[in-house]
């Protein structure tokens, strides 16, 4: 549903009392690349169609855009398949669009009754509709602040900052970037609606790049990153329903692809939530997709704690595990189980392909996995037999290794050093690193170091989201002026537009969030049990503050600096609550008081 507000622009004359509005409406081609018919119908301008159809499968998907224009004097009237307002001092443009679409296997709705129903329920007053929205969107918006200064240059237009952002000093627009990926999440992922895609609700194509779909093997994770420390957990919720949704389709594909329980998806999903290979070996033939994003269902627990939700949405992980438990295969030299055929995503190994066995993401998803499929199933006390299962094929899982050039390797054997693409955009090896905690810098230094010099070899400047995902883990690995470095690479015109989407041709917003989420791994990290202020500061930014964010274990937390340092530190949480609060090598163990809120001094 979306509004518009037309008024005349005022005129610099002391006898100017109105300017009456001639306007015309039309759904006609040009103006809509859609193959539909339109009409007015009862005063609504509308346009009805169906999507198009493709290998020879034909359309099934109805849809129908309805507009209705109420102005105050003069009046809207059609003609010509169109709707024209004259002699009006303002009007007010109501648009509604809906399809059929019901469901993954039912395309059955009534798009005319939802658009009615939608009109029906708008009030007609212009005042009125943008309260309504404010008081919709400014509560989860102002839910996060940040700033990091400012300078002169914030007062230019945002296109002249981004496209002389590797000369000017403007501290300000990584801020200003960091709400907008925040908006963006706010404003295509809400309860009830579809997860954000590639392109979230701004794609404007009938076919889009890559089916403006959901790429599962970095791509959709890295868009729900910041939802859960920024705030936004209402947002992931249509990721969610998508994941119970994708297990019921991807039961299918586990039974009939690999005879096997549970339930599997590859490297994309969509609409109709597909969990098959496609687009090719050397993509598709990757079955850690469902996997990876039942990580976001344990992260939906872990920041808010809330059993009846890990009990809603255990069996759709404990389905997950019980896939990859009939799917391990014991490597012939030992190495322990392995996911195969596999591939570490979408990069080429040496010998001309990439399909393999047992690639480095899959066993450190497939950790994380077990993991928190056994401590769901601990903290729900059911499932003991089978909690039992999981731990004792993840002690069978190949460990991390270090190659002979120092670096984290991709694959089982050494193959990076000889790989094609020495500077390749996908980084997958590196999942435990970021998002997870299998390697840290404190608990795994040499893995750490691993870790940085595949980093390292990889380079800093890649397509947007990769540049994002590199935010993070250099944020990870505590390197606050390298990880300010690589943001702003991405905060370039070369990658990043003029109205600050994600420059990945032609767009995508995933660069967006994680470079939204990479500026709040630079000031608060927080991992079971502990939470670490500042452990990625640069610099650039020697005062500033980040108040609202969430942590994981069901905290809340505002942090303030000055001259590098913690100036203010608010911890809150439930009464009773502890963990440990970290200024680097500085520890407190901290219990939060009845009031539920409590100070922290670092000085």
């Amino acid at each position: 549903m979306s509004w518009i507000w037309i008024r005349p622009w005022p005129r610099r004359s002391t006898a100017w009392t109105a300017s009456a509005i001639v306007a015309k409406c039309s759904l006609h081609a040009p103006t809509t690349p859609q193959a539909g018919d339109a009409a007015v119908e009862d005063g609504d301008l509308i346009l009805t169609g169906r999507n198009g159809s493709q290998f020879d499968i034909p359309a099934a998907l109805r849809f129908e855009t309805r507009v209705r224009i109420l102005p105050r004097g003069g009046r809207a009237f059609g003609k010509d398949g169109a709707l024209r307002v004259e002699g009006a001092d303002e009007a007010l443009i109501l648009i509604a669009m809906a399809t059929s679409h019901v469901g993954p296997k039912d395309v059955s709705g009534d798009p005319r009754a939802r658009t009615l129903a939608a009109l029906a329920r708008l009030d007609a007053d212009f005042d009125r509709l943008k309260a309504h929205h404010l008081a919709d969107y400014q509560p989860l918006f102002r839910r996060v602040g940040f700033a990091v200064g400012a300078t002169e240059a914030a007062q230019r237009p945002t296109d002249q900052r981004v496209a002389n952002s590797a000369t000017l000093d403007d501290p300000a627009l990584a801020a200003l970037y960091f709400q907008y990926g925040r908006y963006l999440l706010l404003s295509c992922s809400r309860p009830g609606t579809q997860p954000a895609n590639l392109q979230g609700l701004w794609n404007d194509k009938t076919s889009p790049p890559w089916g403006s779909k959901y790429t599962i093997n970095i791509n959709t994770e890295m868009n729900y990153w910041p939802a859960e420390p920024l705030a936004m957990q209402e947002c992931v919720e249509p990721l969610i329903a998508m994941v119970k949704q994708m297990a019921e389709t991807g039961a299918v594909t586990a039974r009939v692809n690999y005879g096997a329980r549970g339930w599997v998806c590859h490297h994309n999903t969509d609409l109709w939530r597909a969990t098959a290979p496609i687009d090719g070996a050397r993509f598709g033939l990757w079955p850690m997709g469902g996997a990876w994003l039942c990580e976001h269902l344990w992260d939906h627990y872990d920041y808010g704690r809330d059993k009846a939700y890990l009990a809603e949405v255990y069996p759709v992980m404990k389905g997950a595990a019980q896939f990859f438990l009939d799917t391990l295969v014991e490597h012939p030299d030992g190495s322990g189980l392995v996911t195969c055929p596999s591939l570490s995503p979408e990069n080429l190994h040496p010998f001309g392909a990439a399909v393999c066995a047992g690639p480095a993401m899959d066993s450190q998803i497939l950790r994380d996995l077990f993991t928190h499929v056994a401590e769901a199933s601990q903290i729900l006390r059911k499932d003991a037999a089978f909690r039992r299962e999981v731990l004792a094929a993840r002690a069978r899982l190949p460990a991390d290794r270090i190659g002979k050039a120092g670096q984290l390797q991709e694959w089982l054997d050494d193959w990076d050093m000889a790989a094609p693409e020495p500077h390749h955009r996908h980084v997958s090896h590196l999942y435990a690193l970021f998002p997870s905690w299998q390697i840290s810098r404190r608990d795994t230094p040499a893995l750490a170091r691993a870790a940085q010099t595949s980093l390292e070899q990889r380079g800093d400047l890649s397509t947007g989201w990769a540049i994002g995902w590199r935010i993070n883990l250099w944020a990870r690995l505590g390197d606050g002026d390298r990880t300010h470095r690589v943001l702003r690479l991405l905060l370039g015109p070369e990658r990043t537009y003029p109205n600050l989407f994600d420059a990945h041709p032609p767009f995508q917003i995933d660069g967006n969030f994680g470079g939204t989420n990479g500026m709040a791994e630079m000031i608060v990290q927080s991992r079971p049990g502990e939470i670490e202020i500042l452990p990625a500061l640069p610099s650039a930014w020697p005062k500033g503050w980040l108040r609202g964010v969430r942590a994981r274990g069901g905290f809340g937390l505002d942090v303030a600096w000055a001259e590098g340092r913690p100036t203010e530190v608010v911890l809150r949480g439930a009464p009773g609550d502890e963990t440990r609060v970290r200024h680097a090598d500085v520890v407190r163990t901290v219990k939060i008081p009845p009031s539920g809120e409590t100070r922290l001094d670092f000085a």
